[in-house]
């Protein structure tokens, strides 16, 4: 039975139609029905039939799915154990957090060129609740996000640990430390945007004190430094991705009474185990992180106090 048939039905059952197997796999709606077309006579049963203007499986295509998976993931393994790394082709769409482009992507990016270099990728940068649902819509094949966004549908690897730290410019006019949390709310708090976890725990350390506050939620973290170094107000931020900036003075850590919560991250993709490559990039991407916080450090500077 041809493994490509088996792919292609796979993709269509977990997609939902022919048209988006097709973009999933860079081939054409009628490459796709051809390919079903042939899986249907070899197994002399129908896998899909027409409701109304869609396309729906069958009892038997259910039941089909399960083995094609299993056949799939046994075509993993062999890969693994087996297969040349540099014979070993195709395209891992990669999803990240943008804290993960401002510190260990581009090594994960040369090591996996290194070791695969038919291997192609596709990169997306959002936040991390858009990076679980298009995992969950198998839009990705790996996302680096939140561990927090994971669920029983993803196998998830611990890639690090990042703390978050108030910074602000030294031309900034904020009060002694250790500075209270109504002091800063005195000023904008600068963040990541509104639909992330981070935005949300601060926003509640305020208003669980009756405190107002102006949130200036931003879906670039070099724009949200941006804005820190030019006093618009108090940033809110990965210490990590500031190093440059503590170090040369144009920002200062500000110790606060208010603890901020670390951000753990992990690499997550489809529990389902047929991919190879998903599970080699996050396995390769737990592997770089580790390197990366060994190299660098990865513990909050100590504010000046």
């Amino acid at each position: 039975m041809d493994l490509k048939s088996l792919e292609t039905f796979i993709w269509t059952m977990r997609l939902g139609g022919f048209r988006r197997a097709a973009e999933r796999l860079n081939t054409t709606q009628p490459a796709v029905s051809a390919r079903i077309a042939q899986l249907q006579d070899e197994l002399g049963v129908l896998l899909f039939e027409r409701v109304g203007r869609r396309v729906a499986p069958t009892p038997q295509a259910m039941v089909l799915l399960t083995y094609a998976e299993k056949m799939m993931a046994l075509r993993s393994e062999l890969l693994t154990a087996v297969a040349d790394r540099s014979a070993i082709r195709g395209v891992i769409r990669l999803g990240v957090a943008e804290t993960v482009v401002h510190t260990w992507l581009s090594q994960l990016i040369e090591r996996l060129n290194a070791l695969y270099p038919a291997v192609s990728l596709e990169i997306e940068v959002e936040t991390s609740p858009s990076l679980r649902d298009a995992l969950a819509r198998h839009e990705l094949d790996v996302a680096v996000m939140l561990a927090s966004y994971t669920d029983v549908r993803f196998r998830a690897i611990p890639v690090g640990n990042y703390p978050l730290g108030w910074v602000a410019s030294p031309a900034l006019a904020l009060p002694a430390e250790p500075v209270s949390l109504a002091d800063l709310a005195a000023w904008p708090i600068i963040t990541f945007s509104r639909t992330t976890q981070p935005y949300g725990v601060i926003r509640e350390m305020f208003s669980s004190v009756g405190l107002p506050v102006r949130m200036f939620g931003n879906s670039s973290l070099a724009s949200v430094v941006r804005m820190a170094v030019d006093a618009v107000g108090v940033s809110v931020i990965p210490t990590v991705i500031v190093q440059r900036e503590l170090a040369e003075g144009r920002l200062r850590l500000i110790r606060s009474q208010a603890a901020l919560p670390g951000m753990t991250f992990c690499a997550a993709h489809s529990a389902t185990a047929e991919n190879h490559m998903a599970s080699v990039v996050a396995d390769l991407a737990a592997e770089v992180a580790a390197n990366y916080e060994a190299t660098t450090g990865n513990e909050a500077p100590q504010a000046a106090g």
